[in-house]
């Protein structure tokens, strides 16, 4: 799989790391020019970009105002920056970085687009690149074996969510060793409610409670501050076009309502596991 590689240098201070974001600064900035896909690459006014880490997706800590169970979201947060090398991080209560030791880490990215926030979609790797920044690499489970992304999936703190731009090899590896850490009881995975069935009795139940996969959480905090009863959950996903496939069947849909289930009017279930499905990026 070819993916960009650009080298540079990892930064918490005033921003708001989580488990599966951070912020990067290119040593050229014209790297950033190189980046392919669709969607320009969004710089801050002193050229840091965001990352979004691939093939990944830890508890949120912050959207719109809520957040998931903390512990969870807190330790994947905690284990990326102290995989990049950080030490002594230290957060207000808006979990804004206010000084970490040292100040920025050294590293690399490999990469093949942005989002449509402008958010880096990547690898994320430390130290001495390898390869050339600037250039094509070819990328393959063992570049992928000393990535970020891979040991916090096989740590079990992060669900596998795959998009499009993630190659077959790439997903089958991150899903194996999310699946043994699953297995061993690693991480979030004792807690995990996705498929099993949460109980909804509004949004505390998963905010403070339920630990289930982000994207589902993201479209429930929308849901929930509309103030509708969870049964029209499925018709709400309906008209979000979360183009998705079932990887064990090839089943291709076009919202995400095909694959969740409300019974007994309060309680929600995805039916397939996340590990299963492809979504196609926004």
């Amino acid at each position: 799989m070819p993916m960009l590689l650009i080298q540079g240098s990892f930064h918490l201070k005033d921003t708001q790391p989580d488990g599966d974001t951070v912020h990067f600064l290119a040593d050229n900035v014209d790297d950033w020019s190189l980046v392919g896909g669709n969607n320009p690459v969004q710089l801050t006014g002193t050229d840091h970009a965001k990352l979004r880490l691939e093939g990944i997706d830890a508890l949120e800590t912050h959207y719109h105002g809520a957040h998931q169970p903390l512990k969870h979201g807190h330790d994947a947060a905690k284990e990326l920056l102290k995989w990049l090398g950080f030490t002594n991080v230290q957060r207000d209560a808006n979990e804004t970085v206010t000084a970490s030791t040292p100040v920025s880490t050294p590293g690399y990215i490999l990469t093949r687009g942005a989002d449509l926030h402008g958010r880096v979609i990547a690898l994320v790797g430390r130290g001495t690149p390898p390869g050339t920044s600037g250039t094509d690499i070819s990328v393959g489970v063992p570049e992928l074996r000393k990535t970020a992304n891979h040991h916090l999936a096989s740590a079990g703190l992060v669900y596998p969510t795959f998009y499009r731009s993630l190659f077959k090899d790439l997903r089958d590896e991150l899903t194996q060793v999310a699946q043994q850490a699953q297995a061993a009881g690693k991480g979030l995975w004792p807690d995990d409610e996705t498929t099993s069935g949460v109980k909804i009795t509004g949004l505390s139940s998963i905010t403070d409670d339920a630990v289930i996969v982000p994207k589902l959480f993201r479209r429930l905090v929308d849901y929930l501050k509309l103030n509708m009863a969870l049964t029209c959950f499925p018709a709400y996903l309906a008209g979000m076009e979360d183009l998705v496939t079932v990887l064990s069947t090839g089943e291709r849909f076009t919202d995400m309502h095909t694959l969740v289930e409300v019974t007994n009017g309060n309680t929600l279930r995805m039916t397939r596991p996340v590990d299963d499905l492809l979504f196609d990026e926004k």
